[in-house]
């Protein structure tokens, strides 16, 4: 899109350490015309200032060449009140020089208020996920069970070998500066503490349903759900972890019921775990949670917009473990990875919702490897 003259801002949105700004980079390098690349990313706060100065170079970049400039903002979201001073240059640009905008950010929650507030209809948006199973089995030859223990971070794989440095590179790297940067100093959290704590939490409970009573007695100052209810949604924002509400067509929804907690990238669950690689693949119990965790990571990712919604069905012991709506269009999701003893709920939830589609992942269904390397969409028809 960024080839030939544009209407719109492109925004380029997902996690920390995905392969955002290697993208922009390399559009940067091959565009064919001149480009200007500045990252927001600093320690120091920065202003509308900062965003004029480098709208102001790609414009004398453009006078001088006499060439359409492509403008990379990278972590766009970390300068207070970018969306009115974009919104304001862009809606003054001139005709000549043509300057283009791509935006990057790995905050989902500022980037789409500021996009909507005060950009809208101005802006094209592109979403990075997590590495998949397939991009990590081409790129660094994983097999399926590197990938759901050791997740998708590109930058942490040469760090697998040595499994110590891996989680500390993960925890360092990675969940620190996420948290610190991406969402302490992004938002007001009255308690950063918890949040961390929260976090801490989810991560020791992957795919598992977990009330807000449990979770006030298991945090240290938790003050009360709806503190909780919020924290959970600004770790969804920075793409590490969701609270997934449970499935109810045609009804309001139970207010407070019982989150089932999804990390968004497996390595985050195996960094804060005292497990190791061969210890996770021995312990069928906790296997069959990183599976479907995964699983509910892969529909996370891939299914990450306004039109679909990602929950999960419960009725007494009968539970569905993921169900994906679209519209009046309604899937349900059973994860099967080896372990006995499930009582699958497909049955009661189609006798409640009978033009419910089903989808069985793992044992007897779709082979786990199967399922990783296509996108959620092409199983939803």
């Amino acid at each position: 899109m960024l080839s030939r003259p544009t209407p719109v801002i492109n925004v380029l949105i997902g996690p920390r350490q995905v392969g955002k700004t290697t993208i922009a980079r390399q559009i940067e390098q091959t565009i064919g015309f001149p480009a200007i690349y500045a990252s927001a990313d600093s320690p120091v706060p920065l202003d509308s200032a900062w965003i004029e100065t480098h709208w102001r170079r790609a414009n004398t970049e453009g006078i001088t060449t006499g060439a359409p400039v492509l403008l990379i903002l990278d972590e766009l979201q970390k300068v207070k009140g970018w969306s009115e001073t974009v919104k304001l240059l862009w809606d003054n640009r001139p005709t000549a020089p043509e300057i283009r905008v791509l935006i990057l950010g790995s905050s989902a929650l500022m980037m789409q208020e500021g996009l909507t507030e005060s950009l809208a209809g101005r802006f094209f948006l592109h979403r990075c996920t997590h590495w998949g199973f397939q991009e990590c089995r081409d790129a660094f030859g994983w097999s399926l069970e590197q990938w759901i223990y050791f997740g998708g971070y590109p930058g942490a794989a040469g760090f697998t070998d040595d499994e110590i440095t891996w989680k500390r590179y993960i925890t360092d790297s990675l969940i620190e500066t996420v948290l610190a940067r991406d969402v302490l100093q992004m938002s007001k959290v009255a308690k950063p503490v918890l949040l961390r704590h929260l976090f801490a939490l989810a991560a020791t409970l992957p795919a598992q349903c977990v009330s807000y009573t449990k979770m006030l007695g298991q945090l240290h100052d938790a003050g009360n759900t709806t503190t909780l209810a919020h924290y959970l949604k600004l770790l969804e924002s920075a793409f590490l972890a969701s609270g997934l509400e449970i499935f109810s067509q045609g009804v309001q929804r139970k207010r407070g019921s019982s989150p089932k907690l999804v990390l968004w990238n497996n390595a985050l669950v195996s960094a804060l775990s005292t497990r190791s690689f061969s210890d996770s693949i021995g312990d069928t119990i906790w296997w069959g949670r990183l599976v479907e965790n995964a699983v509910g990571a892969h529909l996370c990712n891939d299914l990450n917009s306004v039109e679909y919604t990602v929950s999960y069905w419960r009725d007494s012991d009968h539970e569905v473990d993921f169900v994906i709506a679209q519209g009046r269009d309604v899937w349900a999701i059973e994860v099967k990875s080896g372990r006995s003893g499930k009582t699958t709920g497909l049955s009661r939830f189609r006798a409640r919702y009978p033009d419910a589609k089903v989808l069985l992942v793992g044992a007897l269904g779709i082979p786990l490897e199967e399922f990783f390397s296509r996108d959620v969409r092409s199983w939803l028809v």
